[in-house]
């Protein structure tokens, strides 16, 4: 299961550090991130802020994408 996130750029500049070390996940624009779970938890354990966009299956429409369409 992936996970699609959005967070400020604040967040961002402490998020990218852990996201770089720990997952291999897509940056789409506007902070958009998507991720697995685990990646996930490793951001929510140093309390950094984000909004939960989508989970799979049926991922929400993102700008620029088709619901179902492989990102």
């Amino acid at each position: 299961m992936k996970i699609i996130i959005q967070m400020s750029k604040s967040e961002e500049l402490k998020a990218l550090p852990i996201l770089l070390r720990h997952s291999p996940g897509t940056i789409l624009p506007q902070r958009t991130y998507i991720l697995t779970p685990q990646a996930v938890r490793s951001l929510r354990d140093p309390g950094i802020k984000y909004t939960e966009v989508s989970r799979e299956p049926g991922l929400h429409n993102i700008e620029g994408t088709i619901s179902a369409e492989r990102i």
